[in-house]
């Protein structure tokens, strides 16, 4: 089954991801939708929330069959998709391929190139650089920015990061190149940890040769669970939603928590960190905002038909992310609540004060 959901229009196409993978339902969907224009309401984009899924195995698949279900799904989109509709982008499953199959697929029915249909495309289609590292690159940008607000140095702080997909494999090098010391690391196979610190340049070479991070000889074998609960200034969940539950959130030891991923901290473990009260947190509709903010950024190159640079696009990305990161932590300290809360506020009255100027018609 193939599913699209589009969660509010008020303020502009909706926007959001499609993936592909076995546990895919409507359920799923809508709530991933509805994430997604809080998200882009807190970022200000222009934007209301969209998800699509198609319930399959793409593991499993050949090329020709992921092309041929791909194109099957965008015709049967056409009526409900287009630039000032709903903009599509990869997700769980997918990749620029599949946005360049998607693309052709609608250009090929309006008759000419529609680049702006979705993002995330590749740079040959007038994809956008800097689109890869987007999400990854945020989280590695306002960790730092959280450093900087508990007045604490960023050459010498330290981090574990979960994942090391395309948003964890990023923050890994974003952070390392602001001079964080990376401490541990996981991924699907297994995670590792070296108190001295990980070079993470010996291990991009050791994971481009054997496409994990498990065997990395220059650190040691440890439980992904554990890692969770090491002392560190940052941990940076980047893979898996509901990993900080109300079992470990009493064990963590970092002063940072950098949510890039989706859903990574449990309602029960929310309310374990609040009274706490020792932990800084940066929500996941902020944290892992970088790639929908490049994906709106590639949508107005292509709208332009103009392209920025990678160092544009970045500047752009991280000017946006600290304007809103201030907005949040400004807004929390006034009213003395979560960072959570007051992202999820700040979000909610972006789309409520929208949808009172527009009124009602007739």
């Amino acid at each position: 089954f193939g599913h699209r959901v589009q969660h509010h229009l008020t303020r502009g196409p909706v926007k959001g991801g499609l993936r592909y993978h076995p546990s895919v339902d409507l359920g799923e969907v809508a709530a991933l939708a509805m994430w997604m224009n809080w998200k882009c309401a807190l970022m200000d984009l222009p934007y209301g929330g969209g998800k699509g899924g198609i319930a399959c195995d793409p593991r499993t698949m050949s090329i020709g069959e992921l092309e041929r279900m791909t194109r099957r799904y965008t015709m049967e989109m056409i009526p409900f998709i287009g630039p000032e509709i709903d903009v599509m982008a990869p997700d769980m499953g997918t990749n620029e391929q599949t946005m360049a199959w998607m693309c052709d697929t609608y250009s090929t029915h309006t008759g000419y190139l529609v680049p702006s249909i979705v993002t995330g495309k590749p740079l040959a289609l007038q994809g956008s650089a800097g689109r890869t590292q987007a999400t990854g690159h945020g989280v590695a940008f306002l960790a730092s920015g959280a450093l900087n607000k508990l007045g604490m140095a960023v050459e010498g702080a330290t981090a574990i990061v979960q994942g090391f997909g395309n948003v964890g494999s990023h923050a890994v090098f974003t952070l390392a190149s602001y001079g964080v010391k990376i401490l541990g690391i996981s991924d699907v196979n297994g995670a590792i940890w070296n108190p001295g610190g990980i070079d993470v340049k010996a291990l991009r070479a050791h994971y481009d040769e054997h496409r994990t991070i498990v065997g990395f000889a220059g650190a040691d074998v440890i439980d992904p669970d554990l890692l969770l609960t090491q002392p560190c200034d940052i941990l940076a969940p980047c893979a898996l939603d509901r990993v900080i539950t109300g079992e470990n959130a009493a064990k963590l030891q970092c002063r940072i928590l950098a949510e890039g991923a989706n859903g990574p901290t449990t309602p029960d473990a929310d309310r374990i960190i609040d009274q706490r009260d020792d932990i800084f947190v940066i929500p996941d509709i902020l944290c892992n905002a970088g790639g929908v903010t490049v994906s709106y950024f590639e949508w107005v190159q292509n709208l332009q038909r103009f392209q920025w640079t990678e160092r544009e696009v970045i500047t752009k990305l991280e000017t946006l992310l600290h304007t809103t990161f201030e907005k949040v932590t400004g807004f929390a300290k006034r009213n003395e609540i979560s960072h959570r809360t007051a992202a999820q506020a700040i979000a909610i009255k972006t789309v409520a004060d929208a949808k009172a100027a527009r009124g009602m018609f007739p």
